[in-house]
């Protein structure tokens, strides 16, 4: 297991170094603002047994004024709709954010063209669980047929099974109770 994910997280960092050229060169404000979750990628425990309970879920990036990546996420449980909330810190040039504190201990951007579609992959900790997750964010409730087959395709190329990748129940319930938070601002704005 260690040995695939090692092999996982070199994989990615070669990857992850042309992306980040390209990334680089992007405004980290075309981030911010309210996304729809659709897919999921993960190896969390629980997610293959989860997965077909899941719904859509709605995420809002901010800026804070210390430059601190703000996330809004409201995603459906057994008890409904869970709001969270968390602060990431930069871990230096690129686009690569952590909070370690929190259980997060990598947030990057792998792909994007920032208008329609981010696929993001997360490193995370919780307890004596470490894995890791690939998400396809949408500014809309319907991803195009390209950011689609991208998210399948990181997912696939970083070793996720099948049953180890979902697109999420369309029940947009909890994800709108988030996005209506984020867009009584507007994209750009520090909250």
């Amino acid at each position: 297991m260690k040995a695939r994910l090692l092999a996982v997280l070199l994989m990615l960092a070669l990857v992850s170094k042309v992306q980040g050229l390209w990334l680089g060169r992007l405004d980290p404000k075309q981030l911010l603002g309210p996304w729809y979750v659709l897919a999921v990628a993960s190896r969390e425990r629980s997610f293959v047994e989860g997965k077909t309970m899941r719904s859509v879920e709605g995420v809002v990036v901010s800026l804070t004024p210390e430059n601190k990546l703000k996330m809004l996420a409201s995603r459906s449980g057994l008890e409904g709709c869970r709001l969270t909330a968390m602060e990431l810190l930069k871990q230096g040039p690129g686009w690569i954010f952590e909070n370690p504190a929190l259980g997060v201990l990598e947030y990057r951007v792998l792909s994007t063209n920032f208008k329609d579609y981010a696929i993001v992959f997360m490193q995370l900790e919780f307890g004596d669980e470490a894995f890791n997750t690939v998400e396809l964010y949408s500014r809309t409730q319907v991803a195009s047929p390209e950011a689609v087959q991208l998210f399948f395709k990181w997912g696939n190329s970083l070793g996720f099974l099948a049953q180890q990748q979902a697109l999420l129940q369309e029940d947009f319930t909890c994800a709108h109770q988030i996005l209506q938070l984020g867009s009584s601002s507007s994209p750009g704005a520090e909250q």
